[in-house]
């Protein structure tokens, strides 16, 4: 047995104690669901499509199409707009300016608001237009407009932002998104440019020297590296081909645990489920610690203040849950042009992928 064996096999015989010692998975899981599903409308439309789709993606479960629709409507609106803006003088600047000066004065807004300056139309491109269209794209739609849109994407250069190690300090998984999304839409394919990039920003060794702050967002980095090629939980991954970061978290996972917030932990255990690693102690270690992360009162994760706001606390609670129902199958989309029920329902400014082929 190597070292790495042992050190697995103790960490395993360490979680599982823990485990039996802690709420049950199901009992725990089912209060966090209850409380979302029981605030879903009160959510803020673009969280509900955000709750709506991960569990449809988890359960296949119809009951979730409307959450999801209602992001299609919102979606749709923006890139209407943005359309229509795209014709006036000073769209994109002012767009721009918008998303930086928008941006918290917290040491992460102000990491990007340096990260950001002398590329500010980076966010509109990367953060709204291609946000936008992906989104339409997983969910089955295409907007009129989308020969342009592409058109506009194509003649951005992205590379030097996302491999730039300013920018990774400051949006390491907002650019893993961005990068899956530029290469799920047929743009540009930059990821093993924006993974190089990454690790040459955050090489091992350096660890000990990051802020907590600096330590999430390294982690937060490599658990969107999975995620985005999952294409956000919608279909199972070849674990080699990201044994590197699963190397990683297994040497590091106490370190992760004690270190990280209870939203990382969680994106920690499901990159393992996502890669079929279903045994590891390090997604048993993950699944305790969100167990105990639970507030009983609550029964959801409360923010770093004590703070129940399922507002503010859905996406958290909902990689929560999802870590303590994983599947077998995922599944696609929605795909919402494809159910007769929701016909009559789609928005008027979109056109189902489909129809167009």
């Amino acid at each position: 047995m190597t070292a790495k064996h042992t050190a697995l096999a103790l960490l395993l015989a360490l979680a599982l104690p823990a485990l039996a010692d802690t709420p049950k998975a199901a009992d725990v899981s089912q209060g966090i669901q209850q409380q979302l599903e029981h605030h879903l409308y009160q959510l803020p439309p673009r969280v509900q499509g955000h709750y709506g789709i991960r569990l449809w993606r988890l359960t296949g479960d119809k009951q979730y199409l409307n959450s999801a629709l209602y992001d299609l409507y919102v979606v749709s609106d923006r890139l209407e707009a943005i359309s229509h803006g795209l014709s006036q003088p000073g769209f994109i600047e002012h767009y721009s300016q918008r998303l930086v000066k928008d941006l918290p004065n917290t040491e992460r807004g102000r990491l990007r608001e340096a990260a950001i300056k002398g590329r500010a139309s980076y966010l509109f491109y990367a953060d709204e237009l291609l946000r936008y269209m992906s989104r339409l794209d997983e969910l089955g739609f295409v907007h009129p407009n989308d020969t342009a849109f592409r058109q506009r994407l194509k003649s951005y250069d992205f590379k030097p932002a996302v491999t730039d190690p300013r920018m990774i300090r400051a949006y390491a998984a907002q650019l893993a998104n961005h990068v899956w999304w530029l290469y799920q839409l047929g743009i540009v394919d930059l990821r093993q440019d924006f993974v190089a990039a990454f690790r040459a920003t955050y090489p091992d060794s350096q660890d000990k020297q990051l802020s907590d702050q600096q330590f999430d967002n390294k982690i937060y980095g490599m658990t969107h590296i999975v995620f985005a090629a999952s294409e956000y939980y919608q279909h199972h991954l070849d674990p080699k081909a990201y044994a590197w970061i699963t190397d990683y978290m297994d040497s590091h996972s106490q370190q992760i645990i004690q270190r990280a917030k209870p939203d990382v932990i969680a994106e920690v255990g499901i990159v393992y489920e996502l890669l079929g690693k279903k045994d590891s102690p390090v997604l048993a270690q993950a699944k305790v610690a969100i167990i105990k992360a639970v507030d009983s009162r609550h029964q959801v994760i409360l923010s770093e203040k004590g703070n129940p706001d399922l507002a503010l606390g859905e996406h958290r609670n909902v990689l929560a849950w999802m870590l303590l129902n994983w599947p077998d199958k995922l599944h696609k989309g929605p795909l919402l042009g494809k159910f007769k029920a929701l016909r009559e329902d789609l928005p008027m400014s979109v056109t189902p992928k489909h129809n167009k082929e």
